[in-house]
């Protein structure tokens, strides 16, 4: 089943994200190459595409599990929680519709 996971940033958190990122999207390429992952990205403190200084608000991770407590176990183990980046993460089942 697919799951909706959502980090939330802690304040001013933009260098541990960038310092943290490289194993951060190691992790979500690891997905993709098992065909896991439906879409993943930050959002962004600003409405920009880049928003340089102003940095994130959190992130979306749409990904396949087999189960809530495994994405639960996946997403507990992201760098961005040990770096200090997120300060809280929501977990939901989430289903596909659109596009189909």
């Amino acid at each position: 089943m697919w799951y909706a996971i959502v980090g939330h940033d802690t304040p001013n958190s933009l260098d541990k994200r960038i310092a943290a990122r490289p194993a951060h999207v190691a992790r979500l390429q690891a997905l993709q190459t098992e065909g896991r992952l439906l879409l993943a990205g930050p959002f962004p403190a600003v409405d920009a595409i880049d928003p340089g200084a102003a940095g994130f608000t959190g992130s979306l991770i749409v990904a396949e599990f087999s189960s809530l407590q495994s994405a639960q176990v996946w997403a507990n183990a992201d760098p961005y929680i040990s770096a200090g980046v997120y300060s809280s993460v929501d977990i939901k089942p989430f289903k596909k519709t659109f596009p189909s």
